[in-house]
């Protein structure tokens, strides 16, 4: 037993130093591209300095480390095993009486934690330093005024819990266009329909105008208040508190990488509090979850196929099925992300499915090395 746990840590720091050599190759080549990329943008606008480029090039690398983590471990893992198999350090370990699945124990953890500490560690980081490059981008890059000016016709729909009228009332405000003017959020032609639990119309408001008060009330001028089967009553200047805030309203209009892990599930509560959609919230909440899993599944494939004997023959064959087999998961989980923010699939399954699936391929190639 003790030598079957001091093989499998031997195994785990190949793996582990493969796989971070591997995810930081490959994180350093996709942000080279990126650079490229930002630099064929600035071509046209001579204003912006390269330095610009370089900062928002920097803001992205973390995040494109935790894209790239699950195929720096398959890739890794792949180059780990096929050293130790052609240097017959597995081969000799099996015939020792040690199993595939004793050896693998460690580097499989070593996988589980190095995804625990990119969902934990490196995902806050990347949110803070991907919102920097956004607003980088949109700051210098971006024709338009910011986030609010990318919403169709610039109109905005908020609903909020409003409980003036009734303990479990709500209000829905609809703006036909929002302006942004030193950090304060104006409205123009606003409608506040105000309901109660079972969603019976109460009060219904009328503004011209009006903006977002200190984050704590909607300001609202010479509105008019129209109830059923009343005349309308003449309001004048009038408040209605909210527990929104220009930040939380930019940031539902914002990619779900803009927040951290931590972040996430109090952000998707206020915005299904506030009628936003969260799936796309949600989604990547999930796909951080199942990050752990997922870089253990990728170590379990990676073994699965580059621990074969090399005498066996067809050993390139194997490793290019291990590649292939990396990106047909990868395209599975896209077109699984794409059916989770349609709403065809529930956005648990969504992110899980592919990891399951892999996990399933890897522990059927396993047993099958280890038993056929």
């Amino acid at each position: 037993m003790l030598t079957a746990y001091t093989i499998s840590i031997y195994i785990a720091r190949q793996f582990f130093s493969a796989s971070i050599s591997m995810i930081l190759a490959l994180t350093g080549l996709v942000s080279l591209f990126d650079f490229i990329d930002l630099l064929r943008r600035i071509a046209t606008r001579p204003g912006v300095s390269t330095s610009i480029v370089a900062y928002i090039a920097l803001d992205h690398i973390p995040n494109f480390c935790m894209q790239i983590l699950p195929f720096g471990i398959l890739l890794g893992g792949i180059i780990c095993f096929w050293k130790l198999t052609r240097s017959s350090e597995l081969i000799v370990t099996r015939a020792a009486g040690i199993s595939v699945w004793q050896f693998l124990m460690a580097p499989t953890a070593c996988a589980f934690i190095i995804g625990l500490f990119s969902t934990l560690i490196i995902s806050p980081i990347s949110s803070t330093l991907y919102r920097q490059a956004e607003i980088l981008d949109q700051t210098y890059l971006t024709t338009g005024g910011g986030k609010l000016t990318n919403m169709s016709g610039g109109s905005l729909w908020i609903r909020q819990s409003d409980k003036e009228l009734t303990s479990r009332g709500v209000a829905i405000l609809h703006a036909q266009q929002v302006h942004v003017i030193n950090r304060n959020l104006h409205l123009s032609d606003v409608s506040v329909l105000r309901l109660d639990e079972a969603n019976h119309l109460l009060d219904r408001i009328e503004s011209p105008s009006g903006y977002l008060q200190h984050n704590l009330y909607w300001v609202l001028y010479n509105a008019y208040s129209i109830k059923p089967n009343k005349f309308p009553i003449k309001l004048g200047t009038i408040k209605i508190p909210t527990d929104l805030t220009l930040h939380n309203i930019e940031d539902s209009f914002s990619s779900p990488e803009t927040l951290s892990f931590w972040a996430l599930p109090g952000f998707i509560k206020l915005l299904d509090k506030s009628g936003f959609s969260s799936i796309s919230h949600r989604l990547h909440f999930q796909a951080l979850l199942a990050q752990p899993l997922l870089a253990s599944t990728m170590a379990l494939v990676a073994a699965g196929f580059a621990t074969r004997s090399t005498r066996r023959g067809g050993v390139a064959r194997m490793i290019g099925s291990g590649i292939a087999a990396g990106f047909a998961l990868f395209t599975i989980s896209k077109i699984a992300e794409r059916f989770g923010e349609s709403g065809a699939l529930p956005t648990f399954i969504a992110a899980w499915a592919p990891t399951v699936a892999g996990l399933c391929l890897a522990i059927s190639l396993l047993i099958h090395l280890e038993d056929g």
